[in-house]
């Protein structure tokens, strides 16, 4: 019950820190817009964007480092604890130390006539590079302190950093317009600082609060820890590379056979999923810790069924949003956009399709990496990922039209979640039956009856604004039917007691009495 608390709790605070986070951040982008105009903003997106695609490699090291100190949690093992903390921030320092070194030698060639940028802008663009080198570092050094507190399901610290980085943003929006010195300059140099400041709130915040979290013997190696960690986030990093080199091969292909416009369409639906799938996502941030904790306490049993949990409940947060925008993709589009390149719609469609496909494992992954036993699992499921892209040009060079690539993206999926299931089978032997009762059959009447009200409305109703009737009539007739029809007893029951217990807090005169 108390786990189960913390879950919804954690998921809460996400939420809410998204819905604080993207207001602002969209604010701030149309102010710094404005102060810096399109030709400087487009030198620093230019630029910073050279280093963001190193954002795979975080992901894929703080999943390293959060697994193995939560398995260790699960085991009360605070000896363990303190070698995978200090191991994981020494092989982060090298990291980051390695990483910017490559920068700066890239940087000679970047700005040596490879990018294009016009010559009045240059040097501050160079400069703007050596910012973001900065904030690579750091970034990477934070990445420890990150897995510590997810390890401790400390969402609210993490959620109090984001605003607060969020925030900074800002005020640097503001500053921008008062400042007479190169604006573009001051941007880069004050955005390289968030970085500095968030890494100094989570280390203070960590090293004073966690014992597990301890300078002492950061530059002792623990050989055979740095070897686990090292492999773990290795296998990882195959498989986030084999998820990129999906999307952006996908991206070469669609560009050879038809054009920039495709493309143009493609990123767009990429950008859809990738919003739409937060919803999911931040469920299963909450519960992963859950997940490797009882795998450390060898409670195989409750792993699997949070596992479970994590997909269906995963599936049901994506597709209550996802279905009614499928069935009003174009009107949706037309608002955001207004002019939408050919080719948007469907992709869209199809893209959420193959979101929801993942969905359906989505707790299983999860799983896979509580167990440890990855290198094979990445291996097989990371290559089968990458079939898309042989595939995707079999059906274009057959004549094919291009929306046959996204359904062959989504039988990829469905491929991969079949190998998920029988990797699970075999590592931690999920019982195959038991996910088809608990997840599968359980999704099955919510999700008919969501397709059917959006279907009745897109037919039938005809008023202005017709999407929220079709989205609101959806999300009653969904959340409905999942009380119904997609709950195990055992979770309605938790939910009733999480209700009770909130109903309790809320009425201070309950409260009261209880007392």
């Amino acid at each position: 019950m108390k786990s189960a608390n913390k879950v919804v709790i954690n998921t809460g605070i996400l939420y809410a820190r998204m819905l604080i986070t993207v207001g602002i951040s969209l604010y701030s982008t149309r102010l710094v817009l404005e102060a810096l105009g399109p030709v400087d903003y487009g030198v620093f997106n230019l630029v910073a964007g050279v280093i963001a695609m190193l954002s795979f490699l975080n992901t894929a090291m703080a999943t390293s480092t959060q697994r193995f100190l939560s398995f260790f949690q699960g085991k009360n093992d605070l000896k363990m604890q303190k070698s995978v903390f200090s191991n994981s921030l020494l092989l982060h320092i090298g990291i980051g130390l390695l990483v910017v070194t490559a920068l700066e030698v890239s940087g000679f060639f970047l700005f040596g006539g490879f990018l294009n940028i016009s010559a009045d802008r240059i040097e501050v663009a160079r400069m703007i590079y050596h910012f973001m080198s900065v904030t690579v570092f750091f970034t990477i050094v934070s990445v420890p302190f990150t897995g510590l507190l997810v390890a401790h399901e400390n969402m609210l610290w993490v959620a109090v950093v984001n605003i607060a980085e969020t925030v900074l943003k800002l005020i640097i929006a503001w500053v921008l317009y008062i400042v007479d010195q190169d604006k573009l300059m001051v941007y880069g140099l004050l955005t390289a600082g968030i970085s500095i400041a968030s890494f100094l709130l989570y280390a203070i915040y960590c090293l004073g609060r966690y014992e597990n979290c301890t300078l002492k013997g950061v530059f002792s190696v623990d050989k055979k820890m740095m070897g686990d960690l090292t492999s773990f986030a290795g296998w990882n990093l195959f498989g986030s590379l084999c998820s990129l080199g999906r999307a952006q091969g996908l991206a070469i292909l669609l560009n050879i056979f038809f054009g920039t416009v495709v493309n143009a369409a493609y990123a767009i639906a990429n950008q859809v999923a990738a919003q739409l799938n937060f919803f999911s996502l931040t469920l299963l941030r909450a519960i992963n810790p859950q997940i490797m904790k009882s795998e450390g306490a060898e409670n195989r049993e409750k792993m699997l069924r949070l596992s479970m949990i994590g997909s269906k409940f995963g599936f049901f947060l994506l597709a209550f949003i996802a279905i009614p925008c499928i069935f009003e993709m174009n009107t949706i589009l037309h608002l955001w956009l207004k002019d939408v390149p050919d080719y948007t719609v469907g992709f869209c469609s199809l893209m959420l399709c193959a979101t929801l496909i993942n969905q359906l494992t989505i707790g299983l992954q999860s799983a896979v990496q509580a167990t440890g036993k990855v290198k094979a699992y990445q291996a097989v499921v990371g290559s089968v990922l990458l079939l898309a892209l042989p595939l995707a040009w079999f059906l274009l060079k057959s004549g094919y039209p291009v929306y046959s690539v996204f359904i062959g993206y989504c039988v990829i999926e469905l491929i991969a979640c079949t190998l998920r299931l029988f990797f699970l089978k075999s590592i931690a032997g999920l019982s195959i039956s038991l996910y088809f009762s608990n997840v599968i059959y359980k999704l099955i009447i919510p999700l008919c009856l969501l397709i059917l009200t959006c279907y009745l409305s897109v037919t039938y109703v005809v008023i202005d604004a017709r999407f929220l009737f079709t989205g609101v009539s959806g999300v009653l007739v969904f959340v409905t039917s999942i009380y119904l029809f997609g709950l195990c007893e055992d979770e309605k029951e938790l939910i009733h007691k999480i209700i009770a217990q909130l109903t309790t807090r809320l009425n201070p005169k309950k409260q009261f009495n209880h007392l």
